[in-house]
């Protein structure tokens, strides 16, 4: 969870720096849309814009602010890949994950999202056109860190064993499903080792005491002595 909130503030810094820019933006994705003879439908989704800043985009500065929006939105679905995996959700946490999951989707239609106070974004734009052709994109990464804020804010007050990694009950079952090994086998008997005397040579001394060792008794006649 620390992970998570730690990426969410690294987020939330870079668009401070894009929310300083918000102006160049807007006048990129206007000068997008006079390239693509497109001044009457508005910016409606993500994918929208990564299509201006492929084709339509004449100069670098627009270029650069287009592309700091398209990796901040990028981060955003790929953090809400992270809150998905901390923990199986309940029906609270999993209806703030589904709504960004949904708003950060190239597909999604941005055109009636409105950024609520305390954010001034849709404020800041110059016209009522302007608002209708720009207040849902400049509105969606405001909006999508309110909601994973809420989801942080809901998932901290979950048991600490709710918060274990969705995986774990997984991995749990994949280690209890592995075969024992031979030597770990119920019943299993540990092999003894058996020595084997080594013969001696024939023209050796003969042993001693305690080196007798493996060595054959001298040889005793039938029912005699030597």
């Amino acid at each position: 969870m620390n992970e998570a909130k730690e990426s969410l503030r690294g987020i939330e810094q870079k668009y401070k720096l894009f929310q300083q820019q918000q102006f160049t933006f807007v006048a990129a994705l206007e000068h997008c849309r006079e390239n693509a003879h497109d001044k009457i439908r508005p910016i409606s989704s993500i994918e929208q814009v990564q299509s201006y800043m492929e084709h339509h985009c004449s100069n670098s500065t627009d270029r650069r602010v287009l592309l700091m929006f398209l990796e901040l939105c990028a981060e955003l679905s790929k953090l809400c890949q992270h809150f998905e995996a901390l923990h199986a959700g309940t029906p609270v946490t999993n209806t703030f994950l589904d709504r960004c999951k949904t708003l950060v989707s190239q597909s999604n239609d941005l055109s009636s999202l409105r950024a609520k106070y305390p954010h001034d974004v849709v404020n800041h734009l110059s016209c009522d056109e302007a608002r209708n052709h720009y207040g849902g994109v400049v509105s969606l990464i405001p909006v999508v860190l309110d909601l994973m804020k809420e989801w942080i804010a809901h998932s901290e007050k979950l048991p600490r064993r709710a918060l274990q990694h969705v995986s774990e009950p997984q991995e749990r079952q994949d280690s209890t499903a592995r075969p024992a090994l031979p030597s770990q086998a119920e019943g299993a008997r540990p092999r003894l080792r058996t020595h084997q005397c080594r013969p001696l040579p024939e023209d050796s001394p003969k042993p001693r005491g305690r080196d007798q060792g493996c060595a054959k008794p001298p040889w005793r006649p039938p029912g005699g002595k030597l």
